[in-house]
């Protein structure tokens, strides 16, 4: 079965929407049938997304993205370094 993406706009509406049908009285597993996702990502979302607005959500997953292009910046620098280092001491 493929996995559908949501975005995290869709997430928050529909954490939004969970809201209120768990005020007027409906329970977590009503709530996710509607919805159409696991109650396991019920919670993966809540605990992510739960008090975030959509304009914090955008800037996470921009500082997501950052942070991972930074990650392997310093990988590959960090690579660099270390054969420049086995060069400079005459191993090769």
């Amino acid at each position: 079965m493929a996995r559908k993406r949501y975005s995290p706009e869709q997430i928050i509406g529909y954490l939004r929407e969970s809201e209120v049908l768990l005020s007027k009285g409906s329970t977590v597993p009503e709530v996710c049938r509607k919805i159409g996702i696991a109650e396991q990502t019920y919670y993966r979302w809540r605990k992510k997304y739960g008090s975030l607005s959509v304009d914090q959500a955008k800037r996470l997953k921009e500082v997501e993205k950052e942070n991972t292009r930074l990650r392997k910046l310093v990988a590959d620098l960090s690579l660099d370094k270390a054969i420049l280092k086995e060069v400079a001491e005459g191993k090769y």
